[in-house]
């Protein structure tokens, strides 16, 4: 007995033929990265006329641009989600460019590494006792002070 016509039987292999187009054209996290750093360089050139010798400059600018990007973005989730995660933040420390995220399994050294590869003072860090004298905006404030009181 047949469940579909051939017709049906078509149209069903075809969309199963676009959907693996449509997840084999979704870049890797590296490739999103170096895309998204580069187009951002590349409009902050552009912003300044391509006047040449601030290409590196530029570039630094674009990837802290897009780290503290992706930071933002993956705590806003986690404020609407609920909290923060271990496999959330390996996945967001693995997007950001580090390379054992999976091996690390505590989430405030997850936190410490994040900081240290952001160029941010690492303050997430053993001594979680100390109260947090820090001025600038820091997009830790919350999650750093909700693992404090876990502690004490």
């Amino acid at each position: 007995m047949l469940l579909f016509t051939n017709n049906e039987a078509q149209n069903s292999s075809s969309e199963k033929i676009n959907l693996n187009e449509h997840t084999s054209k979704r870049l890797s996290d590296c490739a999103y990265r170096q895309q998204w750093i580069s187009e951002a360089a590349y409009y902050k050139a552009k912003n300044r006329n391509f006047e040449p010798g601030f290409e590196v400059d530029d570039w630094h600018i674009a990837e802290q641009d897009f780290m503290q990007t992706m930071i933002a973005r993956y705590l806003n989730v986690c404020s609407e989600d609920g909290g923060i995660t271990l496999i959330g933040l390996q996945r967001l420390a693995k997007s950001l460019g580090l390379e054992n995220a999976d091996t690390i399994i505590h989430k405030d050294d997850l936190i410490h590494e994040i900081q240290i590869i952001t160029n941010n003072d690492a303050c997430f860090d053993n001594y979680l006792y100390k109260n947090c004298n820090r001025s600038d905006p820091c997009l830790w404030r919350a999650e750093c002070k909700k693992l404090t009181a876990q502690y004490i």
